[in-house]
């Protein structure tokens, strides 16, 4: 598997370009801002990207979405429950619900919905790692003070969808540095 991580924008939003080594084809998680950042990032990856994938629909994970999806014409993702918050005059090519599973040449991503920062959050699992967006974070979980949020929903979410995974699946959240649901199950103070 191809992974690059770039922080772009104001926020420091983690955006994922994931890209398959077989077919050299690729998604886009959350591109937050600096679509120029983030397109030469994938030419210099020399991925054909297929897909981008929103994981909730806050601002500064699609900061850059309308430009990236223009100049790759790659398809949009994102959870039915937050399609509503994508940028005026942008419509979604997939309604995502928990269930389901996204493919990247010959990769598959299982879609959990994931409650609570926002009403469509959305976790991405496969290949031994979770791109999580905002639900889990290293030591700490998404906040829940936006319209759509809520705490219980949230923890609910992330102890019955996300610490049932494998102790060494690697999570790539949607801000800060990257943890292990194994590092998070022990040491989280918010999932006591």
């Amino acid at each position: 598997m191809i992974l690059k991580n770039l922080v772009v924008g104001m926020y420091g939003t983690n955006c994922y370009i994931v890209g398959s080594d077989l077919t050299k084809e690729g998604m886009i998680i959350d591109p937050g801002d600096e679509p120029e950042e983030i397109l030469r990032a994938v030419k210099n990856l020399k991925l054909s990207i297929k897909l981008i994938v929103i994981t909730h629909g806050h601002p500064d994970h699609m900061g850059a979405l309308e430009e990236v999806k223009r100049r790759t014409g790659a398809k949009l993702a994102i959870h039915k429950d937050d399609a509503e918050d994508l940028p005026p005059g942008l419509l979604a090519d997939m309604m995502l619900k928990g269930g389901d599973k996204v493919h990247v040449g010959d990769m598959e991503f299982l879609v959990l919905h994931t409650p609570g920062h926002s009403p469509g959050g959305i976790c991405l699992y496969g290949h031994g790692v979770l791109f999580c967006g905002d639900t889990l974070f290293h030591y700490s979980v998404g906040r829940t003070d936006f319209p759509g949020g809520s705490s219980k929903q949230l923890i609910d979410s992330i102890m019955t969808k996300l610490m049932v995974l494998p102790e060494n699946t690697v999570v790539y959240p949607g801000h800060e540095s990257m943890t292990s649901i194994g590092e998070e199950k022990r040491h989280n103070p918010f999932l006591r």
